[in-house]
């Protein structure tokens, strides 16, 4: 199987020259030296120069990477999940690497050096999944995360896509973001503090949290909003509370805990993504310090990510974690094998 996976991952003639593909496929096999030396270190006929020319050259955009994806998706009636993320950094210099800055990561609970990286992940209605517009938090261009939102969501709906839902932790549900996907007339299922205020009878405002919500959510006005209802969900010691919509009235009314539990595992989609492209596609191991340099190296590891993701649709690969962790199989067992009859000084490395 791992056989064919790489296959499926190669070219027929071989080409040393830097692009998109050699790079991904570096990204994908490298399991911790991340450079432009280091490939060419692999590659030995690529100078670690062109890698990096290549990294400095390139012009990737975000419409780049949903047109990379759009073909494997059904882009109309499904789900898009806003979340961001921390690519940790905590031994670069913030002005000698561009991008670099603090951050509050949820991971750490913690303000943490990195790159914030923000996405819109989409999940069509068969299931399938793949992150289609993203950001680098850029603080020279004095944007907050919900003005990327709305950004991103008006960009993906100009290429095309036609989501029923859109979906984000409490961070997205300002006002203003739950004023504007209304006037999108399209459904959401947004995390919310447990102290913002709702009605269920008018003058009389509560905190959502001093609320006894049934499994079937409840049916309460939001504060400058308008009707929404309530769901809540345990995890761990935690109960966190989320706010779903719809343009009708009588359709909000009639959804239930199944819906609630579809979207929400719709949503969950963009946690696993975070996890893979950290644990599986190196974005978070690279060497270089200017600012298109690392924006290039961002889009291959979410193109990395997609790559395994249609070998998992298409059952080359059990799960997104295969390659990575089969991939030196051979080679350890053939150290082991070599070096297993008695102890020495001079290990046997081919």
């Amino acid at each position: 199987m791992l056989a064919s996976t790489l296959l499926y991952c190669s070219t027929v003639t071989f080409n040393y020259t830097p692009s998109l593909h050699l790079y991904t496929l570096f990204l994908l096999a490298e399991p911790k030296y991340v450079s432009c030396v280091r490939l060419a270190e692999i590659l030995e006929e690529l100078s670690h120069d062109s890698v990096n020319r290549f990294l400095l050259r390139e012009q990737y955009t975000p419409k780049d990477l949903f047109d990379e994806v759009k073909g494997e998706l059904i882009l109309k009636g499904g789900t898009a999940s806003i979340d961001d993320s921390v690519v940790d950094k905590p031994y670069r210099d913030p002005s000698k690497t561009a991008l670099v800055g603090y951050f509050w990561s949820g991971k750490h609970k913690r303000t943490v050096k990195g790159i914030n990286l923000i996405t819109l992940y989409y999940t069509d209605i068969a299931g399938n999944s793949y992150p289609i517009n993203f950001r680098i938090y850029d603080k020279r261009e004095d944007k907050t995360k919900n003005e990327y939102f709305i950004e991103m969501l008006q960009e993906i709906k100009s290429w095309g896509a036609k989501p029923d839902w859109v979906t984000g932790d409490s961070w997205y549900s300002s006002l203003v973001n739950l004023k504007f996907l209304r006037n999108e007339e399209v459904g959401f299922l947004l995390g919310v503090a447990d102290n913002r205020k709702v009605s269920l009878e008018q003058g009389k405002e509560v905190q959502i949290q001093t609320l006894t919500i049934p499994e079937t959510g409840l049916v309460v006005y939001l504060k400058e909003f308008g009707w929404v209802k309530v769901f809540c969900q345990d995890f761990k010691n935690e109960a966190r509370y989320y706010i779903l919509f719809l343009p009708e009235l009588e359709a909000l009314k009639l959804l239930n805990r199944e819906t609630f539990k579809q979207v929400h595992d719709h949503h969950w989609q963009i946690e696993r993504f975070h996890r893979v492209i950290k644990q599986v596609c190196n974005i978070e191991r690279f060497q270089v310090r200017d600012e298109q340099a690392i924006r290039n190296h961002f889009f291959c590891a979410l193109s990395a990510f997609g790559k395994l993701q249609t070998m998992r649709i298409e059952g080359l690969i059990d799960n997104l974690y295969q390659v990575s962790r089969q991939l030196f199989i051979p080679v350890i067992r053939q150290f082991i094998l070599k070096n297993r009859s008695e102890p020495s000084s001079e290990l046997q490395l081919t």
